[in-house]
């Protein structure tokens, strides 16, 4: 095989991104479920049963003077559930893997899931106003309607979350069992630091771990969208890219996503355009033949066409480059620098 046919092989390998988790039917069935459960704690709520009974208990129980010595760490433990520094360290791992997979996916899709947790976690802070133990009011009440803003626990709830995107964007089954068992212990534990600082009720975390879960057992049905942000997305910035660096396209070019119209051409090093194809318009800017985010991982070389390449002799050598360019007497073989030193 020649080298150039291993370099054109070595151009369309796949990345190490994994295919979006679908909506399968247990996914689908532990969704319900859980939504179920959720209503189940809302309504409990409502109608004061023994979900409240049990909030005032451990309330009255103050774990925080219980075990006074674990204070200290625990107040810095909770920070793993608020949303800022905890969005700040799992975007930035995200962006490293999209500058190495070449595509913006995981940053999205925390961003979808972060957006999406907001939109339904503030809507029912809101809706339902519920105080907190620190401002309760009447014992053995649900304090609900009072212009509260913590049921469900926002810190639990983003747990979940921000910690379930790593597992959800695992790139194999095995790292995602592993990450999924560390962001539910995470989540368990930040949930139960709430309630021994006695920021939030039972009831609080119990709904804000099944609001978590919702959220991430939907994402697959936010997937489509997603992709088709990250192509428009990827488009505009291709734009700007050709634009600002019109010669980076000398060599080579990215089998990642072009945008509809945009040329696509190779560039000898003298500047000659020697290959030039247009992406059409209705396959999303990807080109066919290759992985729709698959950039190469090798330094780009200079491309050449076939026919200016120097043919192969019977040796299976090739001659030697700018051969008819050389002087003739060192195309001469030695029969004939013989011939010339006998006659001279």
């Amino acid at each position: 095989m020649r080298t150039d046919d291993k370099l054109d092989q070595m151009e369309e390998r796949p990345t190490d991104r994994a295919r979006p988790p679908r909506m399968t039917r247990t996914r689908l069935w532990l969704f319900w479920g859980t939504l179920a459960v959720y209503l189940a704690i809302v309504v409990g709520v409502l109608v004061t049963s023994w979900l409240v009974t049990f909030d005032w208990q451990v309330m009255f129980f103050r774990p925080y003077k219980q075990w006074p010595e674990i204070h200290a760490f625990l107040d810095y433990f909770v920070v793993l559930g608020q949303r800022g520094p905890t969005a700040v360290a799992v975007a930035a791992w995200l962006g490293w893997r999209c500058w190495r997979q070449r595509n913006l996916h995981p940053l999205l899709v925390l961003g979808a899931s972060l957006l999406l947790l907001n939109i339904t976690v503030g809507a029912a802070k809101l809706g339902m106003g519920r105080l907190g133990p620190h401002y309760a009011t009447v014992v053995g009440a649900n304090e609900m309607s009072l212009g509260g803003d913590i049921f469900p626990s926002g810190h639990t709830a983003n747990a979940v979350v921000t910690w379930g995107v790593l597992a959800y964007l695992a790139t194999t089954s095995l790292r995602r069992r592993t990450l999924s068992v560390i962001a539910a212990l995470g989540a368990l534990g930040v949930g139960m630091t709430t309630v021994y600082l006695g920021t939030h009720w039972v009831s609080d975390v119990l709904l804000g771990w099944a609001a978590g879960l919702l959220v991430l057992l939907a994402m697959p049905w936010l997937e489509p969208g997603i992709t088709w942000f990250e192509d428009r997305l990827m488009g505009i910035l291709l734009r700007l890219w050709l634009r600002l660096r019109p010669n980076s396209l000398r060599g080579p070019l990215p089998a990642g996503a072009l945008a509809p119209g945009v040329s696509r051409q190779r560039l000898a090093p003298d500047g000659e355009v020697l290959v030039r194809e247009t992406v059409p318009a209705g396959t999303g800017g990807r080109s066919a033949g290759h992985s729709p985010d698959s950039w190469p991982h090798h330094p780009a070389r200079p491309y050449t066409i076939r026919s200016e390449r120097s043919p192969v002799t019977p040796a299976g050598t090739r001659r030697p480059p700018h051969a008819d360019r050389m002087p003739r007497s060192t195309q001469l073989g030695p029969s004939t620098w013989r011939g010339r030193n006998d006659a001279g």
